[in-house]
């Protein structure tokens, strides 16, 4: 189904006239992030569509037209057998080719809080397809032992990532029970320190290293976000399609003027990433 268009006029505040850029979200039951994701990529320009994940499974070439392939976050099928677990297995076994030539010619690929934990279950962030066993990154329960719900600050690392400003803070909230970021040894680590794969670390407001609260699961060296080598995969916890106005943050008036939500800047820049890409 296409997401609906009444969001916003294309001449309103943070609505980009220009929709030459095609983004793919797919949903299946438990997926709960879909609505605001498709809002995020229109007002960041793009032309965004909602699909279910069977009809991605049935027909894999329905993915060819699309520049940006999405997972947003939610509880997909419940986390019944873990954050993520069903849904990673689906694109592993009916999507994994599709998915590779996709990102191969230029695609932009993005995971959000389940979504990021199903990229995690493909492999496709560490840019090769291995099987479960093989993975080298996960994300585990969180070290508090529950659910975390709150706004947290993310900086921006000089990644492989394009469509990130090295330096940036970045406001959003996290709303997960399994989001902290492990790595199977040193050695993943280093790889992924070496690739420029680290994209996004949880920092306190001011920028300075962050401890529980302010890094809400326990991640290992406060990581928040990884891209794949190329930089066009991207997974995180954090929501930033949920920071698209200036009124989404609960601390608005002390914010001095803002003209709109940090999030929405994530999203315009990821567009951007994937016009450029495409051409």
């Amino acid at each position: 189904m296409n997401a609906p268009k009444t969001h916003g006029a294309p001449n309103s505040p943070g609505v980009l006239a220009t929709r030459n850029v095609r983004a793919l979200v797919v949903r299946t039951a438990g997926t709960n992030c879909d609505r605001e994701t498709c809002l995020a990529l229109e007002r960041g320009g793009a032309s965004p569509e909602l699909k279910h994940v069977l009809e991605l499974c049935e027909k894999p070439a329905l993915l060819d037209p699309f520049s940006i392939f999405v997972i947003p976050g939610g509880f997909s099928y419940g986390d019944d057998l873990g954050a993520g677990r069903v849904l990673g297995f689906q694109l592993r076994t009916h999507l994994a080719d599709a998915l590779a030539r996709f990102v191969a010619k230029g695609g932009v690929v993005l995971g959000v809080c389940n979504g990021f934990q199903v990229l995690a279950d493909t492999g496709l962030l560490e840019g090769v397809r291995t099987a479960r066993a093989e993975r080298g990154v996960g994300l585990d329960v969180n070290a508090s032992g529950r659910f975390e719900c709150r706004w947290v600050t993310l900086k921006a690392e000089a990644s492989a990532c394009a469509w990130l400003e090295p330096g940036e803070l970045l406001p959003v909230p996290v709303a997960h029970g399994e989001g902290r970021f492990t790595v199977r040894d040193a050695g993943v680590l280093q790889r992924l320190k070496q690739n420029r794969q680290i994209a996004l670390r949880y920092v306190r407001p001011d920028g300075s290293r962050a401890e529980y609260p302010d890094c809400p699961n326990g991640s290992v060296e406060e990581i928040a976000g990884i891209c794949d080598p190329t930089g066009r995969v991207l997974g995180l916890m954090p929501h930033p399609e949920r920071n698209l106005t200036p009124w989404n943050h609960p601390r608005w008036t002390r914010l001095g003027p803002r003209a709109e939500g940090e999030g929405l800047r994530f999203y315009r820049r990821m567009v951007e990433t994937a016009s450029a890409l495409a051409k």
